[in-house]
């Protein structure tokens, strides 16, 4: 008996060759090549080498004297671990101009280096300003004459009240304020304050006379005598009263107030923040507290721990 034929199923699963089937026809469709991914720039700030002759000074640079003592001492330091903090500056198309690291850049000219790290930062002139008197507070480099006129600099050239520029270097606006009015000092007087022969707190006292010719005469007593600042205040009183005796004439201005009530009207204004004006004589006087808003006036009382129904 025949066997039955096999079926061409089974062929199929035993791996058979199956009969051929041509696929149906498909549409080619030409693609715009994909374009290359491209990383976007990288704005971070970060730190390059230049040529240190490619480095300039910055003509807002409120930090005038440098101490070639503290200078050499500097490029000793640079010299044996290098500059640890790498200088800011600006992009001026043919230079970069600093805006923080004068001291660096002067000291590392003094031991020969080529080069220098910086970071170039955008800024306008107003924020190399603002940076620049920023740095040199918090490092406490400025004495203070160049602090007083960075201030006086940004208040002028940027048109600016004392408040805002107090708050663009983080200091109150009577601080601002006091420090400005040591640029009412004679020149002289400010070489003495600059040098370090007479404090900030001599200054004050200073500034309680009107006449230049006093203000000198103030000043040689002080430096020769070696007077402390409480002892200036008794010498700057006993000259006042000297003014006040003398005939005035027609026009005259009148002398100042006692150095010790200058001394706290200084102290009111500090804490009042505003503008305060003292007047006492003998035990009598008034104390005039001025405000410009409500606002204003509101933070005063409450300083005062006067409290609105």
């Amino acid at each position: 008996m025949t066997k039955p034929a096999l079926g061409r199923g089974l062929s199929a699963l035993l791996g058979g060759a199956a009969p051929a089937v041509k696929p149906p026809a498909v549409a080619t469709v030409a693609l715009a090549p994909i374009p290359a991914l491209v990383a976007p720039p990288d704005t971070r700030e970060h730190v390059e080498r230049v040529a240190i002759a490619r480095v300039r000074p910055c003509p807002f640079q409120p930090r005038k004297d440098f101490t070639p003592d503290a200078l050499r001492e500097l490029a000793d330091s640079i010299k044996a671990q290098g500059i640890v903090q790498p200088l800011i500056v600006r992009d001026r198309g043919d230079h970069f101009e600093l805006i923080a690291g004068e001291r660096r850049w002067r000291a590392a000219q003094l031991i020969g280096l080529t080069e220098v790290p910086v970071v170039v930062r955008q800024a306008d002139d107003r924020q190399v300003l603002e940076l620049a008197l920023i740095e040199n507070l918090q490092r406490e480099n400025l004495n203070a004459i160049e602090e007083a006129q960075g201030y006086a600099q940004l208040i002028g050239q940027f048109q600016l009240t004392q408040e805002e520029a107090a708050a663009k270097v983080g200091k109150s606006r009577v601080a601002v304020a006091n420090s400005i009015r040591l640029l009412k000092l004679a020149p002289e007087i400010q070489v003495h304050i600059r040098e370090g022969r007479l404090s900030v707190g001599h200054a004050k006292v200073i500034l309680g006379l009107t006449r230049p010719e006093h203000q000198k005469l103030a000043v040689d007593k002080i430096l020769r005598a070696g007077l402390n600042v409480r002892q200036a205040e008794d010498l700057v009183a006993r000259l006042q009263s000297a003014g006040a005796r003398a005939p005035s004439k027609p026009g005259a201005k009148q002398p100042l107030k006692d150095a010790h009530v200058t001394a706290l009207e200084d102290k009111l204004k500090q804490r009042l923040a505003t503008k305060v004006s003292l007047r006492y004589r003998q035990g009598k006087g008034a104390l005039e507290i001025r405000f410009a808003t409500d606002d204003e006036l509101e933070r005063v009382l409450e300083i005062l721990g006067v409290k609105l129904d």
